[in-house]
């Protein structure tokens, strides 16, 4: 196992069980820890704050000693980004798309990555560079028969499906083969996050799960 992917098992192995990661994008995170929190008591342990929410990096220090969170950073565009998550306690990293240089920084930081692709030329050089799993981007342009279409070439690699991806289709992807799949808005509306309604966010991330 190479060391970019000293951290994948476990990661892989929880995303199975969930069946999903949350992508929190808000203009104000009033507590990243209690939000971690939500999450992980309406069933979701995987967590991704981006790099388009303010002051990110502090709210990866103060959530990344949550029990029973997987904690990462998303949106990542360049190696400095990495390594400065990485140092704030990101557990895993993920980018919007096929980006070598973040790809080259998770392998010499030990941590994994998922790196997001579309086509099957994307899909393929993101495997070559070693994600974890592929993130699927956007993927509700092109619905969950074209995860089925991608593992016939691509037997047994994991997909991950993100954008787009509600209550109501979460279960297709996932019967297309989707290792887990990255709920977004339905689960961590901007407003709510930054209204800090962790009591809400528990009970959307629960409904969640229930529909998968």
């Amino acid at each position: 196992m190479s060391e970019s992917t000293a951290g994948a098992p476990g990661l892989l192995d929880d995303l199975t069980a969930d069946r999903a990661l949350t992508v929190v994008r808000a203009p104000a995170l009033p507590d990243a820890a209690a939000l971690c929190r939500a999450l992980a008591e309406g069933g979701i342990r995987t967590v991704e704050l981006t790099f388009t929410t303010p002051g990110v990096l502090g709210h990866l220090e103060r959530a990344a000693t949550v029990e029973g969170t997987n904690l990462g950073v998303g949106t990542v565009r360049t190696a400095a980004q990495a390594r400065d998550a990485v140092n704030a306690g990101a557990r895993f990293l993920v980018t919007p798309d096929v980006n070598e240089e973040v790809a080259e920084a998770a392998r010499d930081l030990g941590t994994p990555i998922f790196l997001g692709a579309l086509t099957p030329s994307e899909v393929a050089r993101a495997a070559a560079l070693g994600s974890v799993a592929v993130k699927i981007f956007p993927a509700k342009a092109f619905g969950p028969g074209y995860l089925k279409d991608l593992h016939g070439p691509f037997p047994g690699l994991p997909l991950l499906p993100s954008g787009g991806v509600s209550e109501g289709n979460a279960r297709e992807f996932l019967g297309a083969g989707a290792v887990a799949v990255c709920a977004g808005t339905s689960v961590v509306p901007p407003d709510t996050v930054a209204a800090g309604d962790w009591a809400d966010i528990t009970t959307r991330a629960a409904r969640f799960v229930a529909a998968l």
